[in-house]
Order: structure tokens, then C-alpha cells, then sequence
């Protein structure tokens, strides 16, 4: 375990312990409907920012101390206040800019920054209409450990890459990592400025904000950008974990409707038809 790691769990048994962390408690549920998918289901009541619809509080402002974990020049390394996996880290930028923008050098080079020191899966959700809960700049990371499977649809990703295809049936932009290690401040810069045009979200450099919402999906073996129609289907909320292969139920989910039509069926009713 590194540094980080080791940081960011004792962090959390403190926060924790003074109730500024709150842990969501979810139970697996298992169905050849869904399988490789994960669902879990939310147990006891919806918190507030799984069920708000509309402008909500901003809690990165300021944010909570006992979250803390570290400062880097622009931004700061938060624990997420209700994980639903252990260690779950936000990356938010200290002085104000809106999730709805789009990411800048800064924000890159703090995510390898980061990304030096732990590794696993990065993921953003560019709007409410991507799943986005909170609307102050944030990246957030799950760490995994070296070997440890990054994500059910990790694999799919890996494989439709290398050989520079997409097999879902909603636009997925992916290119894959360099020598599946950390990439470069270039590539990420490059990469994200590639699909975003390719897939009609907008130029970062032409277009004021992107011109549709959408999900990153980032590991060390690919680069991964889905356009949003909306933010959710049959009660069941998405966001980028979504399309990864993680799903969230709560009481308000259809669990009759998805075992009946699957998570592809579910996903493809918030993304973009791939034509």
C-alpha cells in the first residue's frame, strides 16, 4: 500500500469517527440480467444530493477540513463525504470554476500529479444532465491497487481500443493509453481535445463550453468520453460509474424494468444513439 492509500484510510477512520464522512451502506445484488454489472442497491434513506433536482449547496465551499487530504497548487485532494467504495477521492480546484466548463491544463496536470502517487479509475461527469451532483469543478478517482480490476467494463474498453472500434450501441469515444502506463500532460491534453470534437461535445479552444454533456471514464490502459442525452432512466440515476459497469439503485429505480431489458437497454436511453 502506498502513502497515499495508507493516508486516505486513516483519513477516512478519523473523519469517520467525527461525522464528517458518512459511508453509504449498499447491498450487492446479483442477476444474470445485469451480470458482468455491479448493483448495489442504497440502503436506508436517499441522501440529499442522490435524490436534488435543480441548483444545490456547493459543500466545496468552503470545503470540509477533516476531508482533507492534500494541497497542490490549484487544487485540492478531498475524501468523498458519502463513498459508497472506500477511499474515493475528489480533486477539486481551490478558487471557483464551474463543472459545466472545460478542463483546463491546470486541472490535467493536477490529475497526474495525483495519478503519480495512486492509480485506479478516473471518471468525470461534465453536468447535471451527466450525473454531476455538485457544480463546482471536481475530478474524482476510485483507487485500485496494482493488478486489481479497474471496473467491470474494463476489458470491453481495453479490447475496443487497441483495435480502435466502438461495440456499443451509444457513442463512446476511447483511445488507448501508451504502454498502458501513466500518460503524458500531451496526450491527456490532445486526447481530450480529439474526442471531444469527434463526438460533437466541442473544441476546447473554439467552442466558450461544450456544446453537449458527457461522462471520462480514464485509466492507465485507455482514455474513454460518452456523450448524455439526460441524466438518468426509470428512476435509476447515471453517471459516468454507470458506464463502467457500476450501478445504483435506490428506492425510486425500476429493478422489474431492468431485469427485463438489461443495463445496455438502460444505459442507451442516456446516451447518444451510435448511427
Amino acid at each position: 500500500m502506498n502513502s497515499l492509500a495508507e493516508q486516505s484510510l486513516a483519513c477516512q477512520r478519523k473523519a469517520i469517527s467525527l461525522g464528517a464522512l458518512v459511508p453509504l451502506q449498499t447491498e450487492i445484488l446479483r442477476s444474470a440480467s445485469w451480470d458482468p454489472f455491479i448493483l448495489r442497491k442504497l440502503q436506508g434513506y436517499t441522501p440529499k444530493q442522490l435524490k436534488e433536482v435543480g441548483p444545490k449547496q456547493n459543500p466545496f465551499s468552503p470545503w470540509d477540513k477533516n476531508l482533507e487530504l492534500n494541497k497542490l497548487d490549484q487544487h485540492i485532494l478531498l475524501l468523498n463525504k458519502y463513498p459508497v467504495e472506500p477511499g474515493h477521492l475528489l480533486l477539486i480546484t481551490k478558487d471557483w470554476k464551474p463543472q459545466t466548463g472545460w478542463l483546463s491544463e491546470c486541472d490535467w496536470q493536477a490529475l497526474r500529479e495525483v495519478w503519480q502517487k495512486q492509480g485506479g479509475l478516473w471518471f468525470f461527469n461534465s453536468a447535471p444532465e451527466a450525473g454531476a451532483s455538485q457544480p463546482h469543478r471536481h475530478l474524482q478517482l476510485l483507487p485500485r491497487a496494482m493488478g486489481e480490476v479497474i471496473c467491470p467494463e474494463a476489458e470491453k474498453f481495453e479490447a475496443n481500443a487497441v483495435a480502435n472500434k466502438s461495440a456499443w450501441p451509444w457513442q463512446v469515444g476511447l483511445k488507448a493509453t501508451p504502454n498502458n502506463e501513466l500518460p503524458s500532460l500531451d496526450f491527456l491534453i490532445r486526447t481530450y481535445a480529439e474526442l471531444t470534437e469527434n463526438y460533437g461535445v466541442g473544441n476546447p479552444k473554439r467552442d466558450k463550453i461544450p456544446l453537449l454533456p458527457y461522462n471520462l471514464l480514464i485509466s492507465n490502459k485507455w482514455f474513454v468520453l460518452i456523450p448524455r442525452s439526460k441524466e438518468g432512466h426509470k428512476g435509476f440515476s447515471l453517471n459516468a460509474l454507470g458506464y463502467a459497469g457500476f450501478l445504483l439503485a435506490t428506492a425510486e429505480s425500476n429493478l422489474a424494468w431492468l431485469h427485463e431489458n438489461g443495463p445496455a437497454q438502460l444505459l442507451a436511453e442516456a446516451a447518444i444513439p451510435n448511427h
